[in-house]
Order: C-alpha cells, then sequence, then structure tokens
C-alpha cells in the first residue's frame, strides 16, 4: 500500500502551480428521460435570473418565493445506479472518431473526483473511495460507488411536517428547484414572457442535465474532466477557443452571525474548486431562509473568490495550498496508479490525514473503461501506426 500524508500543509505554500485553462473539447446531454446524446446540447439551460425583488407588472409587490414549491411531484433521477465513466468516454469515443485522433492525458475522471482531491486539505469531514486503472498510459478514475450507496439512501423523497427541521431531501431539491427558477431551456430571445413568468410552475426534474468535456492541466499532470454545468450566460461563443460564460447556481443559507459566516465560507471552497475545474467563471448564489424561502442572490468571480477568503475571511482555506496539493497528489497517483488490467483504490477515511492507494481484486477494470472504449482507443492506435508507417497513404 502507497500513502500520501496530507499534513503538514506548509510544504504546499511556497510553490507555484502552473493550471492549463479548461477548455471545451465535446459535451453530452441526458435528456427527460436520462437518455444519453453524445455531442448534443439539447439539455444546454440559459440563465435567467429569478424574481427576486422585482415587482409585477402594475408595480405590485411580488409574493415571496418559496423553493419547496413542487416537492412532492419532483423528478428524482435514481442515482443509486452506478453510471461509471460510461458517457464521458463513450462521447470521448465519439469526438475521437470524428476528429481523428486521440486527445492524450495522463487522467480521465470526473470532475466531482477532482474537487474530492482539491479540497482535501482543508476539508477534514471529507471522506472518498475511488476505483482507478491504467490503459495505454492513462489513468482512469472513478467513484466506488458502493462504498457511499446504502438502501436507506435511496427512495423517493420524504416530505416533513410543518413547523420541523427541513429533510435533507427537501434541501436537496431547493438546490435543483432554484436552478429551475434561473434558467430557460432555450435562448432568451426564443422564449415567451408566459414561459419566463411561469417557471415556478415547472416540474422540476434532475433526470436532463448537459455536461460538458474539458482538458486540462494541474502541474505536470494534464487531465480531461467531465461535469454538469448549470447555465451559460447569454450564448455559447462560435470560438472554440474563447472562454464560455458558464455559470454555476447554488444555494445556501442567509448568514446571520459570525458562525454562519465561517460556515460559508467552507461553502466556497467546494464552489470555487468545482468552477474553476470546468472554466466556469461565474458563481450565483441564492441565499435563503432556513424554511427555503428565496432571500437575495449574490454572484462570485470563481477567479477571485480565493483573495476574497484570504484578504477578508476567516482563513478557513487557502486556495494556493489547494492547487498545490493537487499537483502533489496527482504525481503521487502516477508514480502508483501503474499497470495495465489492475485495478487500484484510492481512499481517504472520514478525519484521516492520509490517502491510500492499493490493489483490490473484486472490481474488474472492464467496469471502469468498458471494452468497447478500449476497442475504440486500439483502433485509433493502429490508424496511427499506420500513418507513420505509410505517411504517403
Amino acid at each position: 500500500m502507497a500513502t500520501f500524508v496530507i499534513h503538514p500543509l506548509d510544504r504546499f505554500v511556497v510553490a507555484k502551480t502552473a493550471i492549463k485553462r479548461p477548455r471545451e473539447i465535446a459535451y453530452f446531454s441526458y435528456d427527460d428521460e436520462h437518455t444519453l446524446h453524445p455531442l448534443s446540447d439539447k439539455s444546454l439551460s440559459y440563465y435567467y435570473p429569478p424574481f427576486v425583488d422585482v415587482p409585477a407588472d402594475g408595480g405590485q409587490q411580488r409574493p415571496r418565493i418559496s423553493l419547496s414549491n413542487g416537492f412532492d411531484a419532483f423528478q428524482k433521477h435514481d442515482d443509486s445506479v452506478d453510471e461509471h465513466l460510461v458517457a464521458l468516454l463513450d462521447t470521448l469515443a465519439s469526438y475521437e472518431e470524428r476528429e481523428g485522433h486521440v486527445v492524450k492525458a495522463d487522467l480521465i475522471t470526473w470532475r466531482g473526483m477532482m474537487t474530492k482531491i482539491v479540497t482535501a486539505p482543508f476539508d477534514m469531514f471529507s471522506e472518498f473511495e475511488m476505483n482507478a486503472t491504467c490503459f495505454q498510459g492513462t489513468i482512469f478514475l472513478e467513484e466506488h460507488k458502493a462504498a457511499k450507496f446504502t438502501p436507506a439512501n435511496n427512495g423517493p423523497p420524504k416530505s416533513v411536517p410543518h413547523g420541523a427541521r427541513p429533510s435533507q431531501d427537501m434541501m436537496q431539491y431547493w438546490g435543483y428547484k432554484f436552478e429551475v427558477l434561473s434558467t430557460l431551456r432555450k435562448p432568451w430571445a426564443e422564449v415567451s414572457r408566459g414561459e419566463i413568468e411561469s417557471r415556478d410552475n415547472v416540474i422540476v426534474s434532475n433526470e436532463a442535465q448537459y455536461c460538458s468535456i474539458v482538458t486540462t492541466g494541474i502541474g505536470d499532470t494534464n487531465l480531461i474532466l467531465g461535469g454538469e454545468v448549470d447555465a451559460v450566460m447569454g450564448t455559447k461563443p462560435d470560438n472554440a477557443d474563447d472562454p464560455i460564460p458558464w455559470v454555476e447556481l447554488k444555494t445556501s443559507q442567509q448568514p446571520v452571525d459570525q458562525r454562519d459566516d465561517i460556515k460559508y465560507e467552507r461553502k466556497l471552497l467546494k464552489f470555487w474548486a468545482q468552477s474553476f475545474l470546468l472554466g466556469v467563471p461565474k458563481i450565483i448564489v441564492g441565499f435563503r431562509s432556513p424554511d427555503g424561502h428565496l432571500l437575495r442572490l449574490q454572484e462570485h468571480e470563481t477567479q477571485k473568490i480565493p483573495g476574497m477568503v484570504k484578504r477578508q475571511g476567516q482563513g478557513t482555506w487557502d486556495g494556493n495550498i489547494c492547487i498545490n496539493f493537487a499537483a502533489t497528489v496527482l504525481e503521487f497517483f502516477k508514480a502508483n496508479v501503474t499497470g495495465d488490467g489492475i485495478v487500484w483504490r484510492i481512499s481517504r477515511k472520514l478525519k484521516s490525514g492520509t490517502i491510500n492507494v492499493f490493489p483490490i481484486e473484486d472490481v474488474s477494470d472492464e467496469s471502469i473503461v468498458k471494452p468497447s472504449f478500449k476497442a475504440h482507443r486500439e483502433r485509433m492506435l493502429a490508424k496511427e501506426v499506420a500513418a507513420k508507417l505509410n505517411p504517403a497513404g
């Protein structure tokens, strides 16, 4: 077993790690039935702010927005099903077939896995179990879902009696409700005023998703990351090299004292990490009351959050340390996750100061990298070799 010791963090202070700006190379959509559509933007959403402190026609005050509205009709995706890296790799294969070349990377994974690694130095309540395997010099990394899922966490959402503390299901719903209230399914110019005004009546579902696939890099490690993006501000640029004005939508309880401020500052660590990894430049937070009424909106520029925390915050985290730490951990992975066909467990226990890597035998490498993707990459490699041997065609 190989062990990476997280503390002391002062060894990650001085280094200045290079970061390669995330660039979208491909994307996919899950539709309303959660059917995968590689290289499709059919589920892309467009940001349009919810009506907070905005008078209605005629100047009347609008009623407060309750994020609990429609909870009983929530169409919740069954996340107990392990989807592995299938959508990411199927879309990547479609892109590579279309473009005629393989996209090289040291590591391919979901944005959520990298978020756990980036935030690990300052999140002692974080625990994770991941599975990894190598193929053609690339590490493929995914969540070990069996460690996370228990039957008690599945099933339909549960409402709570009036006056009781909101359930975890309800608070999760508030986030999805805020997304519906803040987005349109088509660009603003193609949407009627009636559709904009009636967003509170839309049945909330988290089946449909738009996911971006980006190339990026931290230190000497090149990455391909996939992750859901909530919305675009305006439209995507025509030039693929231009930054995309993505928007990340979050909800948080309105802080009322210093303890709440510290709690929010810790939330900002995850907000920031999630967003910078995919190249999302703006985060819009809907602050709510304890009972789920939307109170106000606040915008954060992703790149400015670490500086804001350093100058004005309580010192609960440091973005530079997070990035230097991630670069070092990725080098540790490259040194220890080796050998095609072997599956490795990457584990951090609750409140643990170490990340452990060890081989396991109860998981097949083909559950991480399915045979069809391996066959695709082998075909692409054969074409590449043939082209080099016979450059004239």
